[in-house]
């Protein structure tokens, strides 16, 4: 196992691992036991009752936080036609089709996120191996691939996250940073901990929902009364 350090023990000892406490509490405490000399990003941890090796029980989706993630996302878009303008007004830092795909086989990564249109697909498809490993593929499910490319470009930069369920049945996403007020990442983790409970699989039977975690950069995690959560949010 990984050796933690000293303050990371010290904010372990303050923290009850086994106690589940409501969601306002949680968030304070990840903030008071926070102690990186920079500005740590506040992530969520779901567990979900799904088998993700069954495509039907797949969760995927993205989610736009009301209070964004307090990072400026840069965003490639993949258009033609009259779309390059519409990403272009949107704020997307760099728009084209075969000559993008070049700059990004060359070695360009300056970029965060990618988006495109059904019509370029075919270009994009051959990124794969570059863009699949790093989690910036375009895909539907996750609403990276539209035609309404200035509504993507324009959500992205407003703070919309993607979630995947991983082989553990585990959902991984980030709701904020440390320096945003409480209520600021309440808000976020209940708009994502909102978008999960709306895209359960059908064939996801017994408990859906069953459990929540939320942590900083550099701490540990602290149990969350989803229960109380779930029923606030009903």
């Amino acid at each position: 196992m990984p050796k933690h350090g000293k303050k990371y023990q010290e904010a372990r000892e303050r923290i009850d691992r086994e106690k589940q406490i409501p969601l306002s509490e949680a968030v304070g405490l990840v903030k008071e036991v926070s102690s990186a000399k920079f500005d740590e990003t506040v992530e969520i941890s779901a567990k979900l009752g799904v088998d993700p090796r069954h495509a039907e029980q797949m969760v995927r989706g993205s989610v736009v936080l009301p209070n964004g993630i307090g990072k400026e996302e840069r965003v490639v878009a993949f258009a033609k036609g009259e779309k390059v303008a519409e990403a272009k007004e949107a704020g997307a830092e760099y728009v084209g089709a075969d000559d993008l795909a070049e700059k990004i086989q060359g070695g360009w990564m300056e970029f965060d996120r990618v988006v495109a249109t059904p019509d370029v697909m075919s270009v994009v498809g051959k990124l794969g191996r570059l863009l699949g490993p790093r989690g910036m593929m375009p895909n539907p499910k996750s609403g990276t691939v539209s035609f309404d490319v200035g509504r993507m470009v324009r959500e992205i930069k407003a703070g919309k996250v993607e979630y995947r369920v991983d082989k553990a049945g585990i959902i991984h996403a980030p709701v904020g940073k440390v320096s945003f007020e409480e209520k600021a990442l309440s808000e976020n983790i209940s708009a994502v901990v909102d978008a999960l409970v709306r895209a359960k699989p059908a064939a996801s039977k017994g408990v859906y929902f069953k459990g929540l975690t939320i942590s900083s950069t550099m701490g540990p995690g602290v149990k969350v009364d989803h229960q109380s959560l779930l029923a606030a949010l009903k």
